[in-house]
């Protein structure tokens, strides 16, 4: 297992999960977000080669509509 913080918070994941498996995990796939890691931004077209190491730090940001 990996340790990382995603959104703040510790989190225990599998080694070689890639952004989009973080994503699809947790039912995130097809929404409008954004995802930084180590104070990057990883554009939506890296998501499946990108893969998560110890000690990364995650933010998910989805985008909410409203009016």
């Amino acid at each position: 297992m990996i340790q990382v913080l995603l959104n703040g918070q510790p989190e225990s994941l599998q080694p070689d999960l890639s952004v989009l498996a973080l994503l699809e995990a947790r039912g995130l796939v097809g929404k409008r977000l954004a995802v930084e890691r180590n104070g990057e931004i990883v554009p939506k077209a890296r998501h499946a080669e990108v893969k998560l190491a110890d000690g990364d730090k995650l933010e998910i940001v989805v985008a909410v509509g409203g009016g």
